[in-house]
């Protein structure tokens, strides 16, 4: 069994009463066609900004699964795996974890959690596997949550739930395992994509970086991966009031040495603000995130590569019977800091969203979308392209539900 997932199979033998678990197995099957011009996708080693590109057209199968069990009234466990065909490990695991809500006859309310899974900062991706109510692809700040970010550890919520004056949270955890998060974020930048790294895989790092470093292609990271012992945390509040809205605030800190290095690899030390809110007025849903942080490592005493970078999104969403269509804007930027050789890695870029769904049972649900990205990256000019690039997205995509 791995080290990084030191929770995932926890033998339960609780007390002497007896108890049926109740298991249920839920998720998804889809097929989608796509088509993208300009670069090579970030996922082949290219600078694009988008899942698909390099003006190819493709249909491709992919598949999530949520298994739930829950052992007793206030402990479940839940894990969610994915199948997909197209990538490095056909199967991975995307979360794995057991949860503790003990029965609240008050108006608080506590939830502890142990395992891996996807820190609580998204407005948008709510639904199962790490995906967007709205939309195929999330936000730029949503995709890299998805692509970098997983909490392996334990995490603590507590709610006051005050009637008219809504629910108040405030939710923190100690985590470690994640001390390469911001590695793509410095090496790649920002991107948009609807295809979260698994636990296990290795992620494609691009193949301009290689080039700069004389490195081999393919070169790969491990995400997911404990390197100098140190805990990271997190700490959310949130405010969340019926009929009006709610709004969060983050803060997040890997705590990692930037100078501690396995395997070739170099721990980053991240941290960052994010803040949302969303709206609901009849019909209509507004939401939107902003998040601004920082990523280093020094490979050499005293020498810092540092890489700032923020990004603000927001989205109008429409819902109206089995219809829903959402338009969302994106402005990501990254900031390359050195002292000393600088790198051609900073980034100016913004994005358009438009997707429509239909829904015309619950286990069906068909989606188009359109996503056009105008970004410049001044690392393009090591591979010989232009910095500044633009790309469009189609896609088609029919999601089965089981």
């Amino acid at each position: 069994m791995s080290r990084r997932v030191p929770f995932l199979l926890a033998a339960l033998l609780m007390s002497g009463r007896a108890y049926a678990v109740d298991f249920n197995f839920e998720g998804y099957g889809e097929f989608r066609g796509a088509y993208a011009d300009g670069e090579k996708s970030y996922l082949d080693g290219g600078l694009g900004k988008l899942r698909y590109g390099g003006d190819d057209t493709q249909g491709q199968f992919y598949a999530v699964g949520q298994g739930h069990a829950q052992i007793l009234p206030e402990l479940s466990a839940v894990v969610v795996g994915r199948l997909d065909p197209y990538h490095e490990l056909g199967i991975d695991m995307l979360e794995a974890y057991l949860r503790y809500r003990p029965i609240s006859t008050n108006a608080w309310r506590f939830t502890f959690k142990a395992g891996a899974f996807f820190p609580p900062f998204s407005l948008e991706n709510t639904e199962i596997g790490w995906t967007s109510y709205w939309t195929i692809t999330p936000s730029a700040i949503n995709s890299w949550i998805g692509d970098e970010l997983r909490t392996i550890g334990t995490e603590g919520k507590v709610e006051w739930r005050g009637g008219d004056w809504g629910t108040l949270s405030l939710t923190g955890a100690l985590y470690g395992w994640n001390e390469p998060a911001g590695v793509l974020m410095a090496d790649r930048g920002w991107a948009l994509d609807d295809r979260p790294a698994g636990l296990f895989e290795h992620t494609r790092e691009p193949d301009a970086m290689a080039a700069l470093f004389g490195a081999p292609v393919p070169l790969q990271t491990e995400l997911f991966s404990e390197m100098d012992g140190h805990v990271g945390w997190y700490l959310q509040g949130a405010w969340d009031v019926p009929d009006i809205g709610k709004i969060e605030v983050a803060r997040y800190k890997n705590q990692a040495d930037d100078a501690a290095e396995k395997n070739g690899a170099f721990a980053w030390e991240t941290h960052f603000y994010s803040a949302g809110a969303e709206t609901s007025w009849h019909d209509f849903t507004l939401m939107a995130q902003g998040m601004n942080g920082y990523t280093a490592i020094e490979p050499v005493e005293d020498v810092e590569f540092e890489t700032t970078f923020k990004s603000v999104y927001a989205l109008a969403g429409w819902e109206h019977g089995d219809w829903r269509a959402a338009i969302r804007a994106d402005v990501f930027q990254t900031r390359e800091e050195n002292p000393g050789v600088p790198l051609p890695t900073s980034e100016d870029g913004h994005s358009f969203t438009a997707a429509g769904t239909w829904v015309p049972y619950g286990w069906l649900r068909l989606t188009a979308e359109a996503i056009y990205v105008d970004s410049t990256r001044d690392q393009r000019a090591v591979v010989g392209i232009d910095p500044h690039q633009t790309q469009t997205q189609l896609q088609l995509l029919a999601r089965f539900y089981y």
